[in-house]
């Protein structure tokens, strides 16, 4: 049952300092905080003499509850059994909101029957429950959470703030904990007497936000200022009706109504609720958020590239609370956090940069670390007179190397005759041309798979391989960009792995979802292969695999986009020039030097995979795109790809099948002739991979379409 936390006096309740009280001021039209002394100026000895009177009064209202008739029951369904029990609190944080005048004074609350709450130290709490309406009454379906007290929207709004075990627990000491979820069913919106539709006229909204507000005043609750699919329902600490409160409220129904921010700000939470047939269900969206949260350990955000620097910041905060001299609690960047503000260098500013036109202009060098994009070579005597080409594509490429990848904190600078170091994440001027690589395999240091035809920037794992494998010699780099030592305050900067427990919470997200889709490591390859093949197919009254499919294309979403996200173009949200260097250059997030780490260090794994299978089957790829390779093969399988076992052991690095980041799946198979006319006409095979079955198929335009969008 739901926990009201008590520490504190009457004026500072439910705060997370007891004394303390949270004040919120304007600073360079940014809303800050610190904290105040409690109004009531209370002391240890006062709030102690609160908790007891609240303990007592407490189990008095458990003893009236205890006496009343139980309400009727219904069949509910399981909780999810991977949920993350509660974590302790050891830092404060704030989850409230700026101050604001509501329109509506507020009155105390009218007698209602008291809610079951539990005085036991451990409550288990929950990031989203469903919320449902029957002629038996309010249903919900978590057990732990009690329904309202009754049918109207007044105590429908107190029951939000009666301290419901409902939220999205921190993952770092210095986070910050994250609003539960109540997803309301179409019943629930009609028994509250909402609309089934969100309204479309100012008029209608303007009605419907001053029926919210009118039942939050009445239990000194507030309503987020817009009204749509997804609002807010809150408490300020010290406010008459209740300890501090706030959720998040998902009215199901809505999603994909409202205007375009709102259907753009929604659209991963419909994709949550959006059933095999295209419905939306409350209930399929509050497990599917639970299990998320499970896994990911947030909330989910607007968009997966969003979500991923959520998670980001969630498992490495930027920022964490202290007390300054004066007894007030503020907030500073932490030791070895990503600092904030424009840290772009002209060479490596992203597509869209000003720095880069300009450079491009001058027809200076500027780093193009991409993923391949390669066919040149044509094929082979050999591979020419085989009948199919097998494309097979990495799974969690990515993943597979950003763990322990180190990555530059601090902004980077130039740096003259630099000290070469593969712990040093940055980028070097090399020139790379004149270096013998393998014929038949695409050059490692460029996306385009050509050699180089004059020096250039390259990241950390490129010169690395090219060092190890081809014999560069790092004593030519004249110049590099790398990260500063210090800061200006002095605290180290250097390079980290700062994408460990990010990788390692996707990682292991990733691969739970897909063995409940029948996918796990060390499955031999044809298990695998048959397994892979199907895995797509659901029944629609199997909710595990429907959920676990959505969840999957989610978390690809997650870390594909969230690496993009490094250097966002943003051209929809921000078309125009200035407002995006304001706005989002100047953001932590934009670190276009930090995805070009990653991409260099993703090719590079798939380079020397690739090799090593041709290096001990004489099997080299003919074409890449991004992490897929097509390579001749005589039957429409990948199996004669597989490199056979040494002294009875499976031979490392190579390529191998499996759901594991960093092992391939099969992803098509083309007829030969259809990839020979691809090239004599110019194209890219592999436009090819998403027009055919995995048993050489061709697949109906529109069914082909569909799988290209599914993939990328």
């Amino acid at each position: 049952m739901a926990e009201v936390r008590l520490a504190g006096c009457d004026g500072c309740i439910g705060s997370d300092r007891p004394g303390y009280l949270v004040s919120w001021y304007e600073d360079d039209d940014e809303m800050k905080w610190v904290w105040k002394r409690c109004p009531k100026q209370c002391t240890p000895v006062s709030r102690a003499a609160t908790i007891e009177r609240l303990t007592r009064e407490r189990a008095e209202q458990e003893q009236q509850v205890a006496q009343q008739p139980a309400p009727p029951s219904a069949e509910l369904s399981r909780p999810a059994t991977h949920a993350h029990p509660a974590s302790p609190r050891p830092v404060p944080a704030y989850r409230g909101r700026p101050e604001r005048t509501t329109t509506m004074p507020a009155r105390p609350a009218p007698a209602r029957r008291p809610v079951p709450v539990s005085t036991s130290a451990t409550v288990r709490r929950w990031p989203a429950v469903a919320l449902d309406h029957t002629d038996d009454g309010w249903v919900l379906d978590i057990r732990d959470v009690p329904p309202p007290a009754g049918k109207k929207l007044t105590d429908w709004v107190a029951w939000l703030g009666t301290g419901l075990p409902l939220r999205v627990e921190r993952l770092h000491a210095a986070g910050r904990a994250g609003d539960g979820m109540v997803c309301l069913t179409a019943p629930a919106v009609k028994a509250l007497g909402l609309p089934a539709a969100l309204p479309t006229t100012d008029k209608a909204l303007a009605a419907l936000k001053k029926k919210l507000d009118m039942a939050a005043a009445s239990v000194g609750m507030e309503v987020s200022e817009e009204i749509g699919p997804v609002f807010h329902v809150f408490r300020r600490a010290g406010s008459a009706g209740g300890p501090k409160a706030s959720l998040r409220v998902i009215v199901t129904p809505w999603l994909g109504q409202g205007s375009e921010k709102q259907k753009t700000t929604t659209g991963m939470t419909a994709t949550l609720a959006t059933l095999p047939g295209g419905q939306l269900d409350a209930h399929a969206l509050a497990r599917r958020i639970r299990a998320f949260v499970s896994d990911i350990g947030i909330a989910p955000g607007v968009t997966p590239a969003t979500s991923s620097m959520l998670l980001l910041e969630a498992v490495r905060p930027r920022l964490e609370p202290y007390e300054d001299q004066e007894g007030q609690w503020k907030r500073r960047l932490r030791e070895g956090a990503l600092p904030g503000g424009d840290t772009t260098v002209p060479q490596a500013a992203g597509a869209r940069h000003p720095f880069t036109r300009e450079l491009l202009d001058r027809r200076e060098a500027i780093c193009e670390e991409e993923d391949f994009k390669w066919w040149a070579r044509p094929l082979t005597d050999t591979e020419a007179v085989l009948e199919w080409a097998v494309a097979v594509d990495v799974c969690a490429s990515y993943l597979s190397v950003t763990q322990t990848l180190p990555l530059p904190v601090g902004p980077l600078q130039h740096v003259t005759e630099p000290v070469w170091s593969t712990k040093t994440a940055g980028l070097w001027w090399c020139d790379l041309t004149g270096i013998e690589t393998d014929p038949l395999l695409p050059h490692p240091a460029t996306f385009h798979g050509m050699p180089p035809t004059g020096p250039g920037w390259y990241a950390t794992p490129t010169v690395a391989y090219m060092t190890t494998e081809y014999g560069f010699d790092p004593t030519t780099i004249t110049d590099a960009l790398l990260p500063a030592l210090q800061d200006e305050e002095g605290r180290p900067q250097d390079t980290a792995p700062i994408l460990k427990e990010w990788t390692i919470r996707l990682r292991d997200a990733y691969k739970r979802v897909y063995s409940v889709l029948g996918l796990s490591d060390g499955q031999d390859p044809e298990t695998f292969l048959s397994a892979y093949a199907t895995h797509k197919n659901i029944d629609p009254a199997d909710a595990d695999r429907g959920d676990a499919l959505v969840l999957a294309t989610l978390y690809k979403q997650l870390y594909k986009n969230g690496i993009g996200k490094w250097m966002d173009y943003a051209r929809k949200s921000h078309p125009d020039e200035n407002d995006w260097l304001e706005k989002v250059v100047a953001h932590w997030s934009y670190r276009p030097e930090l995805r070009y780490q990653i991409i260099s260090a993703a090719r590079i794994a798939g380079h020397r995979r690739m090799r090593k299978t041709y290096n001990k089957t004489g099997r080299a790829p003919f074409a890449a795109n991004v992490d897929s390779y097509l390579y001749a093969t005589e039957q429409p399988s990948p199996l004669e790809l597989l490199t056979p076992a040494e002294n009875g052991k499976p031979v490392a690095g190579v390529l191998r099948l499996g759901i594991a980041p960093g092992s391939s799946k099969h992803e098509a198979s083309i007829p030969m002739n259809a990839v020979l006319e691809a090239m004599e006409a110019g194209q890219h095979p592999s436009r090819l991979v998403h027009a055919f079955t995995t048993d050489g198929t061709a697949l109906p335009d529109a069914e082909a379409e569909e799988n290209g969008d599914s993939q990328s």
